[in-house]
């Protein structure tokens, strides 16, 4: 090929060349400062798209987890209430039998109602604030629980296990005479059946929850390793790649510094 003032075409080969490896270089620069290989639908349109649905898929279950913490909570709070209702009707039963004894005197059967009075208050004030976050499980008018499970909307529901005195059938029991103890001993027994049989309900609705939340944890993780896979850098190969890249691109300089100087040899023609 002839030689040209007018067009060097060694010089415009180099500069492509060089454009390509300084492309290439900002590239693999920024695959190391992300982190990432596929940083948009440029990098891999197909990738990106898979990686950003598993990534919306990461998202809804952190709010599952939220609620299914929350649900936990909400019912883990219902069960421990529900124990100290427990213990305090085993003190009230034992009262009680003592208030069946034969020939108990005026003063002493006095004292065991006032005790049986104060227990059964005590009783009324755990179920009234054994809540959490709005939401009482045990009290008067309680409603079922609502927890959302996964991210396409299914839920478990938590029956309410209502355990105030009215609802044990203990708000009109009464020491005061032989016959209202005897009364009070049956129905005492029966509220205890109650209450065991409701926290059993609960504690299985709490397992439930437990092992919602367990799973919906590792399959967080399981996304979340699927999504490094898809789009993560091997930054042990983006580097040793910047170091070739780095090279090319000095050799490239040069090869296009040599095409430049190239016309300036035909000024030796008319020396």
């Amino acid at each position: 090929m002839g030689m040209s003032v007018n067009t060097n075409v060694g010089a415009m080969l180099a500069l492509q060349n060089l454009n390509k490896t300084n492309s290439m270089l900002e590239t693999t620069q920024l695959h190391i400062t992300t982190g990432l290989k596929v940083n948009g639908p440029k990098d891999d349109a197909a990738t990106y798209a898979i990686a950003q649905r598993m990534r919306g898929d990461i998202a809804g279950m952190g709010a599952v987890k939220t609620a299914l913490s929350n649900g936990e909570a909400t019912v883990n709070v219902a069960i421990t209430a529900g124990k100290a209702v427990a213990d305090m009707l085993t003190e009230m039963k034992a009262k009680t039998v003592q208030a069946n004894q034969a020939g108990l005197d005026t003063a002493s059967r006095d004292a065991l109602q006032n005790d049986f009075t104060s227990l059964r208050n005590q009783l009324e004030t755990i179920v009234q604030t054994a809540e959490f976050n709005g939401k009482n499980l045990i009290t008067t008018g309680a409603s079922a629980l609502t927890v959302l499970s996964t991210v396409d909307g299914s839920t478990i529901s938590v029956t309410a296990q209502i355990m105030n005195a009215t609802a044990l059938g203990l708000d009109t029991s009464t020491l005061a005479n032989a016959s209202g103890a005897a009364t009070a001993l049956t129905s005492i027994d029966a509220a205890i059946n109650s209450v065991t049989s409701s926290l059993a309900s609960l504690g299985s609705s709490s397992k439930r929850i437990d092992v919602q939340s367990e799973f919906t944890v590792q399959l967080v993780d399981i996304l979340k390793e699927g999504v490094g896979n898809l789009v993560d850098a091997d930054l042990a190969e983006e580097s040793a790649s910047l170091q070739s890249l780095q090279i090319k691109q000095q050799l490239g300089v040069q090869a296009l510094s040599i095409a430049n100087s190239g016309p300036q040899s035909i000024l030796a023609l008319f020396g």
